[in-house]
């Protein structure tokens, strides 16, 4: 793909996704949103509610990508530590948001508003809110990272408000076809051939299987409309000289 489109790395922070118990529902749209901002995906990492962990990942992925989306990890409990992390991470105290402090102590009252609550309106210091006004305790930016909740509608709320703010490039296209009767191994020859005759676009082979036999869906990813659709136009020609008609699309 093009290398003037900002990238971006997504942070799956929390041990519930890492021991199984919960199934992560973020990355998948997290990555079609960013890539139809123009903001490929380019890692994605799940990581441990350990501090030092946290840090460290931070500032390696923040060095090497444009942008860092973190979910999870900014409730009440004591394991919610991705926004102290994060500030230590960026060099910077972590305290009380006022716009934040004074909206939960409002809302809950001096009783209510809580240490546990209190966690969530402190924030690293010079923090933007990442607020829709729908949300009580927000998430925010820094740097370039963009720290968001772990439950996924709360999470898509939050990176809707976020998203107009972003710096983008051009929207990332995929064009796919598939084809009944194949398998990769069919084809890795000709589809590595095709692939080097685009060298801007992600050409990606996916096998699947249904009750009738195997089959083998193409995807073709980049900026260029036009690269996507000649890439896709080639794969449906080496289909054809293997004897499958192929179709548009991914398989159902």
């Amino acid at each position: 793909m093009s290398g003037s489109n900002p990238t971006a790395c997504i942070l799956v922070i929390g041990n519930e996704v890492l021991s199984g118990r919960t199934q992560d529902a973020n990355v998948q749209y997290l990555a079609r949103r960013l890539g139809e901002l123009g903001i490929p995906v380019r890692e994605v990492r799940i990581i441990p509610d350990i501090a030092e962990t946290i840090i460290t990942t931070v500032n390696e992925v923040r060095a090497r990508y444009d942008h860092v989306f973190t979910t999870g990890g900014i409730g009440p409990t004591h394991d919610d530590i991705t926004s102290e992390c994060v500030a230590a991470a960026i060099g910077v105290p972590w305290v009380p948001h006022p716009v934040v402090w004074a909206r939960m102590r409002a809302h809950y009252g001096d009783e209510r508003f809580n240490p546990a609550r209190q966690r969530m309106a402190t924030m690293p210091q010079g923090a933007t809110l990442i607020d829709n006004g729908e949300m009580l305790t927000p998430g925010f930016s820094i740097a370039n990272v963009h720290v968001m909740a772990g439950v996924p509608a709360i999470m898509r709320l939050m990176f809707e408000a976020l998203a107009s703010a972003l710096p983008r490039g051009a929207p990332v296209v995929s064009r796919s076809l598939h084809a009944h009767g194949l398998r990769e191994g069919d084809l890795a020859e000709g589809l590595e051939h095709i692939q080097s005759r685009y060298p801007a676009l992600d050409i990606g082979s996916y096998p699947y299987f249904r009750e009738t036999g195997p089959g083998v869906a193409i995807v073709a990813k980049g900026v260029e409309p036009a690269a996507a659709e000649a890439a896709i136009a080639e794969v449906a020609a080496l289909f054809r000289g293997l004897g499958v008609e192929p179709v548009l699309g991914e398989p159902k």
